[in-house]
């Protein structure tokens, strides 16, 4: 296992190089260690797996690039593509004047382009900086984030204001006999709080419960706000927060993956349970759908980027203690700090309200 971890004051992030996922993130706060991302309980277990699986589900942990996200059906590749699944390089790592940085560069080729990983470490931030560079190839890329946290006894969810949420034609467990579901599909509500069920009636995508045995996906297409997108997560048992922001014109949509047993096969086994996946990304649910027609596009909404002229986009995943037991339902980031707000009370934390980049434009 191939291992390479950086640190700062407070923070250490651990990337596993054999396929550019995170294996750990710790963030101390009032005198606890906090462990947001979630690992596969397959991992490094040592049990003998299916032969067919990719290698970023053999690895499956933390955060990872997607390039495409979901099917690679416009170059041969593994599913969310070779960020994914295949080896990293390191090519910069030292502590700067407060921190850590270190850069990544994927061996693999993407539609012809390079792709470098930067990851930055402040001292005392509670939060992972992180950027990918996309440079040269031709055609066109989806991407997306693939940040996983897991629950013991559920969370609960706010974010930053959404036009509406919609799942896609077909579940992703169709059949009884290998799992199940509980949205229904396709479906679409603007309120999130009541989105439409499989079995009639509405579920709250604002409540994650361990109850809930189930595979669903959800895509959340951001408003037009001005601000970060956001979104948080209490969660209860581990008493903490769990915040992953993006700039919206770079990264428009979130996608939701609630993991809850809802899978009966290996490796899942109904044992990957209280995972959630919040998927930032530019992306349509597989590659050609992405470059092609698709209903988000028919929505105003970028689905890809263009390759052949250098590109980055950038990410945040925080974590902290979490005071009061609710997410935050305001979050506003300016002046090297976060004010977060959540039933009468607020709580700064530092945060660098320039990486984002928010109000600047996006790439192509």
């Amino acid at each position: 296992m191939d291992i390479s971890t950086i640190k700062a004051r407070g923070f250490s992030v651990s990337l596993d190089l054999t396929v550019g996922h995170i294996a750990d993130m710790t963030v101390d706060g009032d005198g606890r260690r906090l462990k947001p991302l979630h690992r596969a309980p397959w991992v490094d277990a040592g049990e003998t797996l299916p032969k067919d699986l990719p290698q970023g589900t053999v690895r499956l942990s933390g955060d990872f690039l997607c390039a495409p996200f979901s099917r690679s059906d416009v170059e041969d590749a593994p599913l969310h593509g070779w960020p994914a699944n295949s080896a990293w390089d390191i090519t910069e790592s030292s502590a700067t004047d407060g921190g850590w940085r270190a850069v990544f560069r994927l061996r693999h080729k993407v539609m012809g382009a390079s792709v470098d990983k930067i990851l930055t470490l402040i001292d005392g931030h509670p939060f992972l900086y992180q950027e990918h560079v996309f440079s040269g190839g031709h055609g066109a890329i989806s991407v997306a984030h693939h940040p996983m946290t897991a629950m013991k006894g559920g969370g609960r969810l706010a974010f930053s204001p959404k036009r509406f949420a919609a799942t896609p034609a077909d579940p992703l467990e169709p059949d009884p006999a290998r799992g199940r579901f509980m949205l229904a599909y396709p479906a679409r509500s603007a309120d999130l709080g009541h989105f439409p069920a499989a079995a009639g009636g509405t579920r709250d995508l604002t409540d994650y419960r361990m109850d809930d045995r189930r595979e669903d996906f959800v895509t959340l297409i951001e408003a037009d706000h001005g601000g970060p997108g956001w979104t948080a997560l209490a969660r209860k048992a581990e008493d903490d927060l769990v915040l992953v922001l993006k700039n919206p014109a770079e990264l428009p949509v979130t996608m939701l993956w609630l993991s809850n047993g809802g899978r009966d096969y290996a490796p899942w086994s109904g044992r990957h349970l209280g995972v959630l996946g919040i998927e930032d990304g530019r992306a349509a649910v597989g590659h050609a759908a992405s470059i092609g027609d698709n209903w988000l596009k028919r929505e105003g909404v970028a689905t890809a980027f263009a390759l052949g002229d250098s590109f980055s986009f950038r990410h945040v995943i925080g974590a902290m203690p979490l005071p009061g037991g609710e997410p935050p339902q305001e979050v506003v980031t300016a002046d090297g700090r976060m004010r977060l707000s959540a039933g009468g009370s607020t709580w700064d934390v530092p945060f660098d309200s320039d990486f984002l980049r928010i109000g600047q434009p996006a790439a192509a």
